[in-house]
């Protein structure tokens, strides 16, 4: 008896080894980018569509692109009493507070004031919003109906534990891949290349995790190119874009330098920045010729002031709440950055947040019932006439 109980615990031990040693082999073989190569790497078949901006060759690519952009909208775009003014409009992540994000701008768009944006930047969930805004009505639409029906399991396929142990993320991206793939379809590119091609700039934001670098992608430039290949990029940059890491996996791309080929890994883009602006690249570009105004309009998706809550001792659970202290922190480090550099270029400066006032109720990551709290909330504030804050917290606007 004894000996049978040995030999079964020994089978069972045997078993374990085999199945951690199984899950280690999956782990992925790398073959990253040399570091005197970074910034000089191109994706495969699909040159111009990225920007290290603090690398010479990639920093002009932009500022060209920019310029061009001022050619292509013609005399009278954006012409205002006779003034160009530029709109552009930067929104941060904020994962499922993004929903109220979606609700301030079909809100605004209600409401009738909304203008037709020169930029949109974006990052994380922000990427989404500024795809959906950037395409036009149909697709705030879809938004909403995503950012108010879902829940967790939804998007969140946990993953099992020997494959949490040795793996790169706790969940699979398989359910949330699938979301993007039904919004970002063939009619999303050709619109976001129509409004390109008009002079609109629409960027998204990620991290190459290997270089420590945030990488912008000009999604406009992507939808141009058009066919098969370039709509599965155009999935595989927003789904990089919202993969925070540990949560879900990073994303690889497979791009070329020096004659031979490598991978990149790319993550959320708030691992490395908050709410992200090209305003240097802007200003190098000629973009704010004399006698232009730009208007600046910040959506900044999370709380401008703190909101305990008692955390459940799970690493689920801890890790989501330090992805949104995280990201809240970052963004409005961010916000007080781009606020010193517009009052310093003269810009008008605009900015939106949850209001404190809005108590918050979740009860998990993707929470539908609070998903759809945050929607009302933010397009009832943005359909009654939206104040939009023209200081962050605790600075007082000039002339004030």
């Amino acid at each position: 008896m004894i000996l049978r109980m040995r030999q079964e615990t020994l089978y069972c031990l045997l078993m374990i080894i085999t199945c951690l040693s199984a899950s280690s082999g999956c782990a992925r073989v790398r073959n990253a980018v040399p570091e005197n190569l970074v910034g000089k790497a191109v994706v495969v078949g699909m040159p111009g569509i990225r920007y290290y901006t603090d690398k010479p060759d990639s920093f002009f690519m932009m500022r060209q692109s920019l310029a061009d952009s001022l050619k292509d909208e013609g005399e009278s775009g954006y012409l205002v009493d006779g003034i160009k003014t530029y709109p552009v409009l930067i929104i941060g992540g904020g994962v499922s507070n993004s929903a109220y994000g979606i609700g301030l701008l079909k809100g605004w768009l209600k409401e009738g004031s909304r203008p037709v944006f020169k930029i949109v930047t974006g990052y994380s969930s922000g990427s989404i919003l500024a795809l959906a805004t950037f395409s036009g009505e149909d697709y705030e639409e879809r938004l909403a109906d995503l950012f108010t029906s879902i829940s967790t399991k939804d998007v969140m396929k946990p993953k099992n534990i020997f494959s949490v142990i040795f793996g790169n993320s706790v969940n699979s991206s398989i359910l949330f891949a699938k979301k993007i793939d039904d919004i970002v379809d063939e009619n999303l590119m050709a619109k976001v290349a129509q409004e390109h091609r008009k002079g609109r700039r629409l960027y998204v934001g990620t991290s190459d995790l290997d270089a420590q670098e945030f990488v912008i992608w000009d999604m406009g430039a992507l939808a141009c190119k058009g066919g098969p290949d370039s709509l599965k990029m155009f999935r595989k940059i927003i789904l990089a874009s919202c993969s925070f890491t540990v949560m879900v996996p990073p994303v690889y791309f497979q791009v070329e330098a020096g004659g031979r080929r490598y991978d990149e890994m790319h993550a959320d883009g708030g691992v490395i920045g908050g709410i992200f602006y090209i305003h240097q690249l802007m200003e190098g570009a000629g973009f704010s010729p004399r006698g232009s105004r730009t208007r600046v309009y910040i959506l900044n998706c999370c709380y401008m002031s703190p909101h305990s809550k008692q955390i459940e001792d799970n690493l689920t659970a801890i890790t989501s709440r330090t992805i949104e202290t995280n990201g809240a922190s970052k963004m409005a480090g961010d916000t007080y950055r781009i606020y010193a550099f517009a009052k310093e270029k003269g810009w008008d400066y605009n900015l939106a947040y949850i209001p404190e006032d809005f108590e918050p109720n979740q009860k998990e990551m993707f929470d539908k019932q609070e998903m759809k709290r945050l929607f009302k909330r933010g397009y009832d504030d943005a359909a009654a006439g939206y104040k939009w804050h023209k200081a962050p917290p605790g600075l007082v606007a000039e002339g004030k």
